[in-house]
């Protein structure tokens, strides 16, 4: 009889171990799906150039982190032009209030300004990566034509809410810090959407 309750004890207690080893292997599979993987960031420094004297006030720093989950191929060609310091020199050229702001198109480093915002055909084009992330405040979306696939290098950071944006630009990144630079950008003096003193960035990759 105590043999028999030994070994029933021996096999309940192999059982409860590998129920529990089971358990906390879900438990941990569970904790890497529900924890959002973290993408890489990048910091957009911005300043305000003076028409009149050509004067430089930094107006503060964008930090963006994009979303390679979401949409790879734009997150790729955005990493790229960050490294050979592409978007360095260009404009937010487009700015609207309780909407977005708008840059990184090279005609706005040295060109006339009725050439910003017309990007350069030479340019790679991006395929549409269209998601479920809605295009709410501080989110990181690309600009582009009537064509879905005609994404380039202009992007824009989103001010206000816009859900009829929803689906139909590609969304790949979101403002993690500098919102109050967003709304300094859309306070600037405009003549229509464009910055009376040019609105400068910078970018580097922080990690």
């Amino acid at each position: 009889m105590f043999l028999f309750n030994y070994k029933v004890l021996y096999i309940m207690n192999k059982i409860f171990a590998i129920l529990s080893a089971l358990f906390f292997m879900n438990v941990l599979v569970s904790f890497s799906q529900d924890t959002p993987v973290k993408g890489p960031q990048y910091e957009i420094t911005v300043k305000q150039i003076s028409t009149e004297n050509g004067t430089a006030t930094e107006l503060g720093k964008i930090v963006i982190e994009l979303m390679p989950d979401v949409a790879p191929l734009h997150v790729k060609n955005f990493d790229s032009l960050v490294a050979v310091k592409f978007y360095d020199g260009t404009a937010f050229h487009r700015v609207i209030p309780n909407f977005m702001i708008q840059g990184g198109d090279p005609n706005s480093k040295s060109k006339p300004r009725n050439t910003w915002g017309m990007g350069d055909p030479s340019q790679a084009r991006v395929k549409a990566e269209f998601s479920s992330v809605k295009h709410e405040r501080g989110i990181v979306s690309m600009a582009r034509s009537n064509d879905p696939n005609s994404a380039s290098s202009q992007f824009f950071i989103m001010h206000g809410n816009s859900p009829h944006l929803d689906g139909k630009y590609s969304a790949f990144g979101k403002t993690v810090s500098g919102l109050d630079v967003v709304d300094k950008v859309v306070a600037a003096k405009r003549n229509g959407e464009n910055p009376i003193d040019k609105i400068e960035m910078t970018i580097r990759k922080l990690k």
